[in-house]
C-alpha cells in the first residue's frame, strides 16, 4: 500500500483527468472492438490470436480472484481514497487486475505480430500506462497489476508459436478452441454451480464474468467450425468497404449487445441471459457477419478509389522528398 499513499499523495488534477481516460483503455468494450477489427479488416489470424489470449486472460483472472478473495485498497484501509467514480468500473475482488490483463493482453498481441515500430510503441506505451493508472486511480495495488500483466506476459509467449508457426498452427487450433471451452466451463461450474449464492457483489462479478465467457466460447465454438468449413472468409477489401464493414457490424454487435439485455433477462433470469446474448454476439461477429465480406472484397466505388490512389500519392510525395534531403 506504500506506492498507493505516494500516489494518492501527488494526485492533481491534470493526472486525474490523464488517468481516467487511459484507464478506459482497458476496459472490455474496447477489448471487444480492437478483437473484432483485427479480425474483420487486418488479419484473421492475429485477431485469433488477441482474442484468444483475452479469453484465456480473463478466464484465469475471474477464478484467482474468486479463489483468493483479496479485497480492494479502499477495503484494506478505509480512510484511502479513490479517484472520481473510478469504483464503478472496479466490480470483484482485487487480485488480480482485469483491467491490466486485458490491456497488456490485447496491446501486447498487437505489438508482438504488428512490423511497424509506431504500433509497437504506441501499445507497448498503453500496455504500460493502463497499470499505472489502475494504482494512480487507486483501485489496484503493484501485486494487482504485476500478476495481471505478468499473466498476459506469459498467454502471450505460450501462444503465439501456436499461431505463427505454420506447422503447429493447423492442428493446434481445434485443441486452443476446445481449451477455451473446457476453461469457461470449468469457471462456470466453480463460480455459479458450486458457489453458494450470495449478495456478495464479488460473488455476483465472478457469476456474471463465468456466463459471459460461457455464451463466448459456446460461440466460439460455432465460429470456428462455419469459418473452417463454410465461411472461409478474407479480410481484404477497398478502404472504404472496411469503414462500411467495420462500422456497420460493429454497430449490428453493440445492438444485440444492448438491446437483447432486457427481454432475455425477463425470459430467463440475470446469469443465462448472458450466456445467450454473447453467445450471439460472438456468433454473430466471427460467423454471421463474414459470409458477406466476399461483396466487400469485390465491391467498388470509382470515385472513392481515385480519391485513395491521390492520398497514397501524396504521401509517397512527401517520403521522395525526405529521402532527396
Amino acid at each position: 500500500m506504500e506506492l498507493l499513499y505516494f500516489l494518492e499523495g501527488i494526485r492533481n488534477p491534470v493526472c486525474d483527468f490523464f488517468f481516467s481516460a487511459i484507464t478506459h483503455l482497458g476496459e472490455e468494450t474496447l477489448f471487444l472492438v480492437i478483437a473484432i477489427l483485427m479480425f474483420w479488416c487486418v488479419d484473421k489470424r492475429r485477431g485469433y490470436y488477441v482474442l484468444i489470449t483475452g479469453f484465456f486472460g480473463t478466464i484465469i483472472n475471474q477464478l484467482m480472484k474468486l479463489w483468493l478473495k483479496i479485497p480492494r485498497p479502499w477495503v484494506k484501509d478505509p480512510n484511502f481514497t479513490v479517484v472520481g467514480d473510478a469504483k464503478v468500473e472496479a466490480t470483484g475482488y482485487s487480485f488480480p487486475s482485469g483491467h491490466s490483463q486485458t490491456a497488456v493482453g490485447t496491446f501486447g498481441g498487437i505489438a508482438v505480430t504488428s512490423k511497424r515500430n509506431w504500433v509497437k510503441i504506441i501499445c507497448i506505451a498503453i500496455a504500460i500506462l493502463v497499470p499505472v493508472s489502475r494504482m494512480y486511480l487507486g483501485v489496484h495495488t503493484p501485486w494487482d497489476v504485476l500478476a495481471g500483466s505478468g499473466c498476459a506476459i506469459l498467454l502471450l509467449l505460450l501462444l503465439e508459436p501456436l499461431f505463427f508457426n505454420e506447422k503447429l498452427h493447423e492442428k493446434a487450433m481445434p485443441f486452443i478452441v476446445g481449451a477455451v471451452f473446457l476453461a469457461s466451463v470449468a469457471f462456470f461450474l466453480y463460480a455459479v454451480v458450486f458457489t453458494p449464492a450470495s449478495e456478495d457483489e464479488n460473488v455476483i462479478s465472478a457469476a456474471h464474468n463465468a456466463c459471459t465467457l460461457l455464451g463466448c466460447s459456446f460461440g466460439l465454438i460455432l465460429v470456428y467450425i462455419l469459418d473452417t468449413y463454410l465461411v472461409k472468409f478474407e479480410t481484404e477489401a477497398p478502404w472504404y468497404c472496411q469503414i462500411i464493414k467495420l462500422g456497420v457490424g460493429l454497430g449490428i454487435v453493440l445492438l444485440i449487445k444492448a438491446v437483447l439485455k432486457s427481454p432475455l433477462l425477463a425470459l430467463m433470469g440475470d446469469n443465462y441471459e448472458r450466456i445467450v446474448r454473447y453467445f450471439l454476439i460472438v456468433a454473430f461477429a466471427g460467423g454471421v457477419w463474414p459470409m458477406i465480406f466476399g461483396f466487400f472484397a469485390k465491391l467498388r466505388i470509382p470515385v472513392l478509389d481515385r480519391f485513395g490512389e491521390w492520398v497514397a500519392s501524396l504521401f509517397k510525395g512527401k517520403a521522395k522528398d525526405k529521402s532527396a534531403q
